[in-house]
Formats: structure tokens, C-alpha cells, sequence
């Protein structure tokens, strides 16, 4: 697991290919991360069905809860299969644009 933190923004990357080892490890670090806003990149599997991704409903819902953000990067997905409650983007950049924007909207009080 890769973690890089810019400003206000943690990204979590799985580097070894484990996909229930790696949402088991996010879950239990989460403590540590939970001030930041939070980008999982997923980009790493190519072949995420819906029902994985729904896996970081709960994170996803405790995370917003606490006003900060919670994006999931992943390509070659259909991204109309999962909640509009989860935010799914397929490349970082879009990530670090969600988050910016979701920040402006809460300084913003919305």
C-alpha cells in the first residue's frame, strides 16, 4: 500500500494486486487518514465489478460524515452500477478536481 498526502489530500494506491487485503488494510488504518480528504486508487484492477467498489460504502459514509471528501479512481468501469452516494472518477486528476470542488461548496456552506 502507497500513500502519498498532498495539502489537505491523502491518496491510498494497492501495490500488490490483493484486493480484499488491501480494502481490509484502508479499513483498519482509516483512523489515520480520517482528517484528510481521501483519493483510493483503484486503477491497479482492471477488472472491479460494482459489488467491490460498494465495499467502500461504509468508509465512504463515515468519511463524508466528518465534512471531507472520499473519491474512488477507477477505469473500464461502469460507473452508473454504483450509488450516487459513492464518487467514482476514472483518473486522478478528476479525483483532485472533485475534492477541490466539494471543498470550495463547504467553505462555502452548502
Amino acid at each position: 500500500m502507497k500513500v502519498d498526502q498532498k495539502g489537505h489530500t491523502i491518496s491510498i494506491r494497492d501495490t500488490q494486486g490483493d484486493f480484499t487485503s488491501f480494502l481490509m488494510k484502508v479499513t483498519h488504518q482509516y483512523k489515520t487518514f480520517e482528517k484528510h480528504n481521501l483519493i483510493i486508487d483503484l486503477l491497479l484492477y482492471k477488472d472491479l465489478s460494482a459489488g467491490n467498489v460498494k465495499l467502500f460504502m461504509p468508509l465512504s459514509k463515515l468519511h463524508k460524515k466528518a465534512k471531507k471528501s472520499f473519491v474512488i479512481v477507477t477505469s473500464e468501469f461502469d460507473y452508473n452500477a454504483v450509488p450516487e452516494k459513492l464518487t467514482v472518477v476514472p483518473s486522478l486528476l478528476e479525483a483532485h478536481d472533485i475534492i477541490e470542488m466539494e471543498e470550495i461548496e463547504r467553505d462555502l456552506g452548502f
